[in-house]
């Protein structure tokens, strides 16, 4: 066996993916699936929140409408900060140790969640406390991604970065898709009992929400021990302090902003698509015909109001789909003309979704039609955001050295999670219209950064 990966204890001897005749691809596509696995238990544990908190006032809680977007932006904003400490682990803890205690952490928030849906008694606090825990499985991002790009040859990065992150990122639509199901398993019940889920006009609903966060538990202990056992560490080691000359670059700042675009929207639409859908066209609440008087209740009485549970994974689905899928064209293209593809599409389909931001009370075949343009104007957005990670991420390893990349790859990571913190924010502080608007302008830059930086002829850091 070569001495690139001699085997004597956590941390291998040597490791260079560039010489085919020495690297070894076992051990790097095993790394790759192992740290995938507990990736995607980490952003189910992440999203976790986005799935329960709708349904909070149904199982008798009684927050408002601005308590709940402020609870499902929190997992954003400590999602962001935990990126922050988890970008600088890869080379100081090493894979094995780092994705092993990692997936460990995930248990105290997913395990809180379960306890605290069974009855509605706790203080406002302590169920921000339960969301800002969660945001640990979204920090793992920052430290999982990096130490698995240290394994590839560049000429492979896209496509390994772009499965685990795609398939990291599925995380969010399997918690979305499963839960509907997971609670209505009585026989799933193990731990506790059922509660009553009240909606008005409708029939109370029996559920077992607890099954929605106990289902996890025993995958991430096994996901730890998988990560204990069998993977290894890539001696690619410095200290915070040198791993904070990737700051002296320009293009760390410049990929900064377009992982916000692409990366910032998809996270940040995942987390709010449910309260936003609920809070614009109903779903379990009259609101919708309520809102507008007597009059408007007449016109609108054949409206059917969607349940938010049916729709919100697949936002977070195509994203995560379109990650990686796409992720082998950008190894054969390049990722510079895919981001400026995805810049081009989010400013398009932002523009067709703010049409169904003002839902049109004058009838149900208006109100249908206004649900219809938010929501393919939505998924059309989640599937450029996704085309646009998958290109960044092959962007950053062919613009920086090995060591800078991953901390580059784990810096903009860090920044992008924030965006179901700022995204709760700006939809509460400034309203859905506006704060789109804001997200047209944003995706306007990007084009032109990219096209000028990265993707014209001649541009200084073709990628």
């Amino acid at each position: 066996m070569s001495t690139t990966t001699a085997r004597k204890g956590e941390w291998l001897e040597a490791w260079d993916p560039e010489n085919e005749a020495t690297w070894d691809k076992g051990l790097a596509w095993k790394t790759l699936w192992i740290t995938t696995f507990c990736l995607t238990l980490a952003f189910i544990a992440w999203f976790l929140p986005s799935a329960i908190i709708p349904k909070l006032n149904a199982l008798g809680y009684t927050w408002t409408k601005g308590q709940l977007y402020w609870m499902a932006a929190m997992p954003g904003l400590a999602a962001g900060l935990f990126r922050l400490v988890w970008m600088v682990l890869p080379p100081i803890m090493g894979t094995r140790k780092m994705v092993s205690l990692t997936t460990l952490l995930l248990v105290a928030s997913t395990l809180g969640w379960g306890v605290r849906v069974q009855h509605p008694t706790a203080p406002y606090w302590e169920l921000m406390v339960l969301a800002f825990l969660a945001g640990i499985g979204g920090g793992a991002f920052s430290g999982f991604m990096p130490s698995t790009s240290y394994f590839f040859p560049r000429s492979k990065q896209g496509t390994a970065l772009g499965i685990q992150a795609g398939l990291g990122n599925l995380g969010v639509s399997i918690v979305q898709l499963f839960t509907p199901y997971l609670i209505a398993m009585g026989g799933l019940a193990l731990f506790g009992g059922s509660q009553m889920m009240k909606f008005p006009g409708k029939p109370d609903k029996e559920v077992w929400y607890q099954n929605a966060a106990f289902i996890w538990i025993p995958l991430m202990v096994i996901g730890a021990a998988l990560a204990w056992t069998m993977l290894k560490s890539v001696p690619v080691k410095a200290n915070v302090k040198q791993q904070f000359d990737i700051f002296k670059n320009q293009d760390t700042w410049w990929m900064t902003l377009l992982y916000i675009m692409t990366f910032g929207t998809f996270s940040g639409l995942s987390a709010q698509f449910g309260l936003l859908m609920l809070n614009l066209y109903g779903g379990g609440n009259t609101e919708i015909v309520k809102g507008a008087g007597a009059t408007a209740q007449v016109l609108v009485e054949g409206y059917s109001l969607p349940d938010p549970v049916k729709f919100v994974f697949l936002g977070p689905l195509i994203g995560a789909v379109a990650r990686f899928v796409f992720a082998p064209l950008t190894d054969k293209m390049g990722g510079a003309i895919w981001t400026l593809i995805s810049g081009v599409g989010l400013i398009g389909s932002i523009i067709y979704t703010i049409g169904g931001l003002t839902p049109d009370v004058s009838s149900a075949a208006t109100l249908d039609a206004g649900f219809n343009r938010f929501l393919y104007g939505m998924l059309a957005i989640f599937l450029f955001a996704g085309i646009g990670n998958a290109s960044t991420f092959k962007q950053m390893p062919m613009i920086f050295e090995r060591r800078q990349a991953g901390g580059v790859i784990g810096w903009t990571a860090a920044i992008a999670a924030f965006g179901p913190f700022l995204f709760g924010v700006g939809i509460t502080t400034l309203g859905a219209v506006p704060f789109y608007w804001v997200g047209v302008a944003w995706a306007v830059m990007c084009v032109a950064l990219t096209w000028w930086r990265y993707a014209r002829k001649g541009a200084p850091k073709p990628s």
